[in-house]
């Protein structure tokens, strides 16, 4: 049985060309970038051009590239360097209560440290009312953090606005954005911000590798100590062939934006009208506009959405109910709340979320096979009203 991977929100699989220019640095070219000698040198230069192709991604400056173990790396890194960075100024940060779990935990570990923090709502798409933000900065503001498109539901935040009023009072502004650098535009100078998250493995690039984009003059404090790595932000050494593999993806996601978002955007459109037209009583979640090309996710209800999951993987479908990194967790999730959905509804999202290898035939697939899913499970549910 052929399968079906619907689940490029939760990761990607690396492409052939990036593992093919990562290979020869696990091996032959294996020198650390800090030595001055020729394997040295060697690893040295395929960095530079690596942070030169990420920075080209989001229209920034290569030395406004550090490289991480990750978007959560990333995120922590943003939030806590600009707390620890200006304590001086404040100890207040503004957040939404729709944020992945890296901002979300980050914010409350440093609350337990003595900072303020704000989450504010959503409307009932998932969008961050700007004039919320502006009401929330207070003279001890330090940081705006509100990601760029949700992980779960693809709403797309008025970054640039936020952006405008963060830097009218003086604030910095960080986008967690690993969720569309590579599959929208996502230019720093348009945005107007600070701090920038990226991860590769969400761009068909390896995992363990990602990047934390700071502006100049940005007042950060160091995150990792025991090295003067990464501009004496992140001492350790640096993974040369992850930065490799991170710098081929960018690259070419770059070069294939335009045409994969016209592609993905048919397909997404596809799948949601073909979902409502065969299945009653589900809904979109997430603005029906503003979001993700890839992203398509439904509330079913009087079914939960694990059940629904569970019988796609026996047909070959791989989907999820939400983000990866919650997924073991049987709490309903945190996105969905915050829109005010009723726990018992907030169980019976799914989400798909689609990819460069996605074709129509998949899709048509998963259309033939979901409303049989969900109308044997519908039979046997107390959740379901009946006449």
């Amino acid at each position: 049985m052929k399968r079906i991977y619907l689940d490029h929100a939760a990761t990607t699989p690396a492409r052939e060309e990036v593992v093919q220019a990562m290979l020869p640095f696990f091996t032959d070219s294996f020198g650390n970038p800090s030595s001055i000698y020729s394997y040295g040198v060697e690893a040295r230069e395929a960095m530079v051009e690596a942070r030169e192709k990420v920075a080209n991604l989001i229209n920034a400056s290569a030395d406004e590239i550090v490289f991480t173990s990750g978007g959560t790396e990333a995120d922590n890194h943003a939030i806590q360097g600009i707390a620890y960075g200006n304590l001086n100024k404040g100890n207040h940060i503004i957040t939404s209560t729709i944020e992945h779990h890296a901002v979300l935990d980050t914010c409350q570990w440093l609350e337990k440290r003595g900072f303020n923090v704000t989450y504010l709502p959503v409307d009932k798409h998932g969008i961050v009312d700007p004039n919320d933000v502006k009401k929330a900065i207070t003279d001890k503001t330090t940081l705006i953090t509100i990601m760029h498109a949700n992980n779960e539901m693809g709403t797309i935040e008025p970054i640039a606005e936020i952006s405008k009023i963060a830097r009218d009072a003086g604030v910095y502004m960080h986008t967690d954005a690993v969720q569309t650098a590579g599959h929208i535009p996502t230019d720093v100078g348009q945005m107007g911000v600070d701090l920038l998250s990226i991860s590769a493995h969400k761009l068909y690039g390896p995992k363990g590798i990602g990047a934390l984009y700071v502006k100049k003059g940005t007042d950060i404090a160091k995150f990792l100590h025991g090295g003067a790595q990464e501009q004496n932000r992140r001492g350790t050494t640096e993974n040369i062939a992850g930065i490799v593999g991170f710098g081929v993806a960018a690259e070419m996601a770059k070069h294939e934006l335009t045409a994969e978002m016209q592609k993905q955007n048919a397909l997404r459109d596809r799948l949601i009208a073909g979902i409502s037209e065969h299945i009653e009583d589900t809904h979109l979640m997430g603005h029906p506009l503003r979001r993700l090309p890839n992203n398509v996710n439904m509330r079913i209800d009087y079914v939960e959405g694990e059940s629904i999951l569970l019988n796609l993987d026996i047909e070959g479908i791989c989907a999820s109910s939400g983000s990866a990194c919650t997924s073991a967790s049987l709490d309903p999730s945190h996105v969905m709340l915050a829109l005010n959905v009723p726990h018992d509804q907030a169980r019976s999202t799914i989400r798909f979320t689609l990819g460069r290898m996605t074709s129509e035939q998949e899709i048509d697939h998963v259309l033939e096979r979901l409303p049989v899913i969900v109308k044997r499970l519908r039979s046997m549910s107390p959740l379901i009203k009946r006449s």
